[in-house]
C-alpha cells in the first residue's frame, strides 16, 4: 500500500536547504563587506564572532526562505492556473502524477551544499533543478493532456514567469534610477 502523502514533507525540507546554502553563503559575504566598510569591528563590541555569524545567519535564512516560500507559492498557482485552462482532467490524477516531482527538488537541495562558497554555483544549481522538474512535471503531464494542451501549459508557464520577471526588473530599474535621481551629488 502506497501513502498518498510519501512527499509531502520535501517542499517544507527543500526550501529550508536551500534557504540555509544560500544563507551561509550571503553570511560569509555581507562579513566581508563589514570589513571592508569598517563596521565590523564596531559589532564585534557587541557580539562575539559566532554569534554575530549565527544571527545573520538566522536573518539571511529567514529572508530567503521567505523568498524561497513565495516562488513555491507563485509557481504552485501558476501551474494550477495553467492545469485549470488546458487540462481536461477532472478527478485531479495530474495533481498526484507531479508531486514525485518534489524529489528532484530535494536532491537539488542538498546538491547546494557543495556550492556554499560560490553564488554562481548556486544558481546554477538551482536554475537546473528549477528546469529538471519543469521537464519532469511536463512529461507527467503529458500522460494526461492533449498535444495541444501540453504545449499550451508550457507556453502559459513560460510566458506568465517571464511577464512576472520581467515587471520585477523594470520596478528594479524604476527604483535605481530614481533612488540615483534623488541624490544631491547627480
Amino acid at each position: 500500500m502506497k501513502n498518498p502523502y510519501l512527499y509531502g514533507y520535501l517542499p517544507l525540507f527543500t526550501i529550508i536547504l536551500f534557504s540555509f546554502t544560500f544563507g551561509i553563503f550571503a553570511v560569509s559575504e555581507s562579513l566581508q563587506l563589514f570589513q571592508s566598510i569598517g563596521v565590523y569591528n564596531g559589532m564585534r563590541e557587541f557580539l562575539s564572532d559566532l554569534e554575530l555569524r549565527f544571527v545573520l545567519l538566522i536573518v539571511f535564512a529567514l529572508l530567503f526562505f521567505m523568498f524561497f516560500s513565495a516562488l513555491k507559492l507563485i509557481g504552485e498557482t501558476i501551474h494550477e492556473l495553467g492545469m485549470l485552462f488546458f487540462s481536461k482532467d477532472k478527478e485531479g490524477q495530474t495533481i498526484h502524477a507531479a508531486r514525485g516531482g518534489y524529489v528532484i527538488f530535494f536532491f537539488g537541495a542538498f546538491a547546494s551544499l557543495i556550492g556554499i562558497q560560490s553564488l554562481l554555483i548556486l544558481v546554477v544549481i538551482f536554475l537546473a533543478t528549477v528546469f529538471c522538474y519543469f521537464i519532469f512535471n511536463v512529461y507527467k503531464m503529458s500522460q494526461y493532456m492533449s498535444i495541444t494542451g501540453v504545449i499550451g501549459l508550457i507556453f502559459f508557464e513560460v510566458m506568465t514567469w517571464f511577464v512576472i520577471m520581467a515587471l520585477v526588473v523594470y520596478a528594479v530599474i524604476k527604483l535605481y534610477n530614481g533612488i540615483l535621481a534623488s541624490l544631491p551629488f547627480a
